[in-house]
């Protein structure tokens, strides 16, 4: 494909535009192919990836080796916290906890859907089917077979995706802490595992941000509210 040109100023004269880095043209791939990847799996084709894009099939090719490792970068993108993280900052400590954490889960499920969107449509279609299991697990039956995996979440999990963010949440909870049954740490863990719970692949939630915090400031009985 014949690279973007500008003008020089000069009539009749173009000079090449400035070439992206392999980093850059990696960045801009993979956003094109993500919506595409959600919506088609395995199934997408570097073609569609490339006219999503605007540039030609064989510039994929210079920096990935094949169409499984666009996919995978895909997965990677998907569950980088960036965004998340940067909404869970913006969330104003001024606001009581409830308005808090309220936008906090509403972020936390547009990541998670996100994440499920891409990640779902790909084991749909086999791409990652059993690739997040940790190896041997399954397969061998001695007693040094299986390791305590507690303290790291396996790498493509929604545990893993929301590890980042805890801390954020954590501090959503800081300023009532003298308030509050149990330490900000315990609760962000609780109420992380609400939003992840609460969050199908398909990104369709059942009951909304502002009823499962209400539930979880205050409980399942009607009428009780907390000071």
């Amino acid at each position: 494909m014949t690279e973007a040109v500008e003008a020089t100023g000069a009539p009749g004269r173009r000079r090449r535009a400035p070439g992206m880095s392999a980093d850059e043209r990696r960045t801009m791939i993979v956003t094109a192919a993500l919506p595409l990847v959600a919506e088609y799996g395995t199934a997408v084709t570097t073609a569609k990836v490339a006219r999503a894009a605007g540039i030609g099939e064989a510039t994929i090719f210079r920096v990935f080796e094949d169409k499984d490792a666009l996919l995978s970068a895909c997965v990677a993108e998907a569950l980088r916290p960036d965004a998340l993280l940067t909404s869970l900052a913006a969330i104003s400590l001024d606001q009581p906890l409830a308005a808090r954490l309220v936008e906090a889960l509403d972020a936390m499920r547009e990541h998670l859907s996100r994440i499920g969107a891409v990640i779902g449509a790909l084991h749909a279609t086999g791409h990652l089917r059993g690739r997040e299991a940790p190896k041997g697990e399954g397969t061998d039956t001695g007693p040094d077979a299986r390791t305590d995996t507690s303290a790291a979440p396996l790498p493509g999990s929604r545990e893993e995706a929301m590890a980042a963010p805890l801390a954020a949440v954590t501090a959503l909870f800081e300023p009532e802490r003298d308030r509050l049954r149990m330490a900000p740490e315990a609760l962000a863990r609780v109420f992380v595992a609400l939003g992840q719970a609460t969050t199908s692949s398909a990104g369709q939630e059942g009951v909304g941000a502002r009823e499962l915090v209400e539930l979880f400031l205050y409980g399942a009985f009607d009428g009780v509210r907390g000071g």
